[in-house]
């Protein structure tokens, strides 16, 4: 048997074992260890990155094709910036060029886009691709592809406080009708579910400034695998891991037995 129809059996055989009623609408993903992978084959990193690409090309038709209905990819992050230039005009280029190459067949999947950060540094060059995209994409409602670029969790709250905070100021709110939902309603991700899963590819055990507000009872898995050697393969296991826990958001459970299994946080 060929490897391609050893990992094909694999990825079957894994997808039978998920319950497809129990499929996290919305997922999102660190996508970590593009550099490392390319340095421990000897490579630039910008090999990383171009194999990243088409790692994510699959792990949206794999998330598609189980029932998920919206992925949120961390592209760049405001701490990126600080990478050698070289690098982040790579990047930059990268995106630009992805964008242009890709956009097509998005939009013909029936795919929306959506950029979510301070887009406003960004070359005048890769804004008017994302607007593009986001326009041409608009009204697609199959699934939703949320890239986050120029994104920090700390500065979107800090956003969202000021705006709040000039409108309680001018008199549209009153202070006391602050609350969660207001408070929802004018993130970045506004009108979007929180993710029920974050995945971390690298073995890293952070989140690194991402979603802070929304991962608020989002379940974590971290794979060791580099970004570049995730496959469908590590993103169904990531799912079988999800559907064995129990999303209790902090109350109780009712065991078979008629007692009850606390949370572990008893706040």
């Amino acid at each position: 048997m060929s490897l391609g129809k050893i990992i094909d059996k694999a990825n079957n055989d894994l997808f039978k074992r998920i319950d497809k009623q129990k499929v996290p609408e919305h997922v999102a993903i660190i996508m970590d260890g593009n550099g490392r992978w390319a340095t421990k084959k000897g490579l630039p990193r910008s090999f990383g990155h171009n194999k990243g690409v088409s790692v994510l090309k699959e792990i949206i038709r794999a998330s598609n094709k189980l029932g998920c209905k919206i992925l949120t990819v961390y592209a760049f992050s405001t701490e990126n910036w600080t990478r050698p230039t070289k690098e982040v005009d790579f990047l930059i280029n990268l995106f630009t060029e992805v964008l242009k190459n890709e956009i097509k067949e998005i939009h013909q999947e029936s795919i929306k886009i959506k950029f979510i950060g301070d887009l406003t540094p960004l070359p005048e060059t890769l804004k008017k691709t994302i607007y593009s995209s986001e326009s041409l994409t608009k009204n697609n409602n199959a699934f939703l592809l949320n890239v986050c670029v120029n994104y920090g969790g700390r500065q979107e709250i800090v956003k969202v406080a000021k705006e709040l905070a000039l409108k309680s100021s001018s008199g549209e709110i009153n202070p006391s009708e602050v609350n969660e939902e207001l408070f929802n309603s004018t993130l970045l991700t506004q009108g979007i579910n929180d993710p029920e899963l974050l995945i971390r590819t690298s073995g890293e055990k952070r989140i690194s400034n991402f979603l802070l507000w929304q991962l608020a009872y989002s379940e974590i898995y971290i794979s060791d695998v580099l970004w570049p050697d995730f496959n469908e393969l590590e993103f169904l296991k990531a799912i079988i891991d999800y559907q064995s826990r129990n999303r209790r958001f902090g109350g109780i459970e009712s065991l078979p037995n008629g007692s009850y299994e606390d949370s572990q946080c008893t706040s």
